[in-house]
This record gives structure tokens, C-alpha cells and sequence, in this order.
């Protein structure tokens, strides 16, 4: 039995091969994908709109709160690669339920894709808000010897997201392959069930980890100034 689905190489000339993992990758984008046009095909923009859209609407307005909670000032603009990251792993996590499909987050590969996109995305994020200079700043807040450490967070982060994602994620893949072997069939369900429930809490958090990053970087070191109140009038 294979640990991971990198192990699993569907086709190879070279160097050049293609594993499980890349292959499922791209299953995954296609399907969500078509799943994002099939939803959005239809959309009104008129006084009167379906229930369906109506539904839609209250869950994107839900999750812009959710993002705001956290200390992001402008949620929208942030939405779209949030919501990525969760479904992305929230659909893996959905595969599960699929016999014979091996979700690409069970692969530290996958996993630490997804983490160098926060990595990414966080200082380019934080520098968008700030500016250059004020986010390089942050890094020697309050003191000059604080840079080292901060550094080091940033890639310690990094590495945290990506083992613990994999690490749950893979952890579950293992538990119902190995119960299936041993077990009949109905006990493996009930874990199949669970696997899927703990997964989709895993795109939950780290969803909001990415977003609690992104948040603390975009915030501004220096508090805004109060506006003036107006002079009162004799």
C-alpha cells in the first residue's frame, strides 16, 4: 500500500512523469470549475431573483462576515482566494465518499502548495494595504530584534499548515483503507462519515488561519486618526 498518491505514477518518460496526486489535482479544478459556472450562469441582477441565488447570496454574505470577524477591513477583496483555499480542500475532502478516489490533500506535495499560496499571498496582501515600506516595518516591530524572529514564524507557519493539513488529511485516507481489509463494510462507512466531517473542519480551519495571516498583515502598525469634530456654531 502506497502512503501517498505520489507514489502512484500513472504514465512516465524521463524525468517527466505523472503521479495520482496531479492527476486527481486536476479532476478536482476541472469539476470545480464547471460546478462555479453551473452555479453562476443564471444570475439575475434585477429586484427579483431565484431562491436559489437568494441562498447563494446569504452564503457569500455569511463568510464576508465570518472574514470580517477575524480583522479583515475589506473582506471582498479577499474572498475569492479564501474561499478557494476552503473549497478546495472542503471538495477533497468530499471525494472521499467516492470509492477508489484518493484526495489530493493526502499528498505533502498538495499540501504544501496550499501552504506556500498563504505564504505568498500573505506579503502580497500586507504590501497591497500598507505599502512596501510600512510592511517591512512590521517585521521590526516593536524592536530591530524582533526581524529574525518574525522571519522565522513566517516559514514555521508555513511548514505548520502544510503538515497538519496532510497529516489529517492523509490520516483519515489510511485509517478507512486499512479498516476495509479487516473489517466489513458497514464499520468502514461510519469512519468514512467521520473522515468526512473532520475534513471538512480541516478546510474550515485552515481557511481562517490563511485569513487570520492576511488579516495581521494588512493591518496598519499606526492607528488611524480621529477625525476632528466639527467646531460648534454660536
Amino acid at each position: 500500500m502506497n502512503l501517498t498518491t505520489d507514489q502512484d505514477i500513472l504514465w512516465q518518460h524521463g524525468f517527466a512523469k505523472l503521479n495520482l496526486t496531479v492527476l486527481t489535482t486536476w479532476i478536482m479544478m476541472v469539476a470545480m470549475s464547471a460546478g462555479a459556472w453551473l452555479i453562476t450562469r443564471r444570475l439575475a441582477t434585477g429586484a427579483v431573483i431565484s431562491r436559489w441565488q437568494a441562498t447563494l447570496e446569504i452564503l457569500v454574505g455569511a463568510i464576508q462576515e465570518q472574514i470580517k470577524e477575524l480583522g479583515v477591513d475589506n473582506p471582498g477583496r479577499y474572498l475569492a482566494f479564501l474561499a478557494t483555499l476552503f473549497l478546495f480542500v472542503g471538495t477533497a475532502a468530499l471525494g472521499t465518499i467516492i470509492p477508489g478516489f484518493k484526495p489530493p490533500t493526502g499528498s505533502l506535495s498538495t499540501t504544501a502548495a496550499l501552504a506556500l499560496l498563504v505564504f505568498v499571498a500573505v506579503p502580497f496582501y500586507g504590501v497591497r494595504a500598507q505599502g512596501l515600506w510600512s510592511y517591512l516595518k512590521s517585521y521590526t516591530t516593536p524592536s530591530f530584534i524582533m526581524l529574525p524572529f518574525n522571519i522565522i514564524s513566517e516559514f514555521s507557519r508555513t511548514l505548520a499548515l502544510a503538515v497538519r493539513l496532510f497529516g489529517n488529511m492523509m490520516s483519515g485516507v489510511m485509517i478507512v483503507a486499512i479498516l476495509l481489509t479487516i473489517t466489513p463494510f458497514i464499520f468502514p462507512v461510519a469512519m468514512t462519515a467521520l473522515g468526512l466531517l473532520t475534513g471538512m473542519v480541516q478546510a474550515y480551519i485552515f481557511g481562517i488561519l490563511a485569513a487570520v495571516y492576511i488579516a495581521a498583515a494588512t493591518r496598519s502598525p499606526t492607528p488611524k486618526p480621529a477625525p476632528k469634530a466639527a467646531p460648534a456654531h454660536p
